[in-house]
């Protein structure tokens, strides 16, 4: 793992966009595609501020979801509602580049059903990702991998239905550590004083914690800290 340490938020964005063009002109460039896995909480605002300034071409773009809560796309908890809000107006993607989830249905329904979708984006069962932009929680988990939940434990599905979050709202899917862990690449972007204690049990002290098990087998996994999230450190 590779542990940038930054001095604040902006930062943050600066660093996380600049790889994220890195990646994704590299996968252009080699694949003629670029698949990237998004996630809510503060990542969103890291890249609705910072993708708008990434040079790259949108239009071979494929963006799917770490992990979504089972909602309307209208509704405030919506992680691509935020995107498709924030970011779309932003850049030149469009709302047809998005892998969203099935509305109206269950959560185990939504998970088969993006599942489908997963596998006509990479014709195949091989969900390989190139990049994969991931954030943590107070707690240490990371996309909807809570600590002792039992999806942690998951080694065939690789969309998993979540119905019981220690999180509202309850109902949510997520990838699984088989997807996460076959990326080509992970950035982990973590802020703030709030999550320095965990962000040190798990990056330093080893301690086995959500976001602590992303560890791609055959990809590249980055750490962009801020001052007060390494402040253990």
């Amino acid at each position: 793992m590779t542990i940038i340490k930054v001095i604040d938020e902006e930062e943050i964005i600066r660093k996380l966009s600049t790889y994220i063009q890195k990646i994704s002109n590299d996968a252009i460039l080699n694949r003629n595609k670029f698949v990237v896995g998004l996630s809510g909480g503060s990542v969103v605002k890291y890249l609705c501020e910072g993708l708008p300034q990434v040079e790259t071409d949108w239009s071979k773009w494929t963006l799917a979801f770490c992990d979504e809560r089972v909602v309307p796309e209208d509704s405030s908890d919506s992680t691509f509602g935020i995107y498709k809000k924030d970011l779309i107006p932003k850049t030149e993607l469009k709302e047809s580049q998005f892998i969203t989830i099935k509305q109206g249905a269950t959560a185990q329904e939504t998970a088969k059903d993006y599942i489908e979708k997963l596998r006509k984006v990479f014709g195949g069962d091989d969900f390989k990702f190139d990049l994969l932009l991931l954030g943590m929680g107070p707690d240490g988990h990371t996309c909807s991998l809570f600590p002792g939940h039992k999806w942690l434990e998951e080694t065939e599905d690789k969309v998993a239905a979540i119905t019981d979050s220690p999180k509202p709202p309850p109902e949510r899917i997520t990838l699984t550590y088989p997807v996460i862990n076959g990326a080509r690449n992970c950035i982990l972007a973590i802020s703030g004083a709030g999550k320095s204690e965990r962000a040190k049990r798990i990056l330093k002290d080893k301690e086995d914690l959500p976001a602590g098990r992303v560890k791609p087998t055959d990809g590249s996994l980055y750490g962009i800290l801020d001052e007060e999230a390494a402040v253990h450190w």
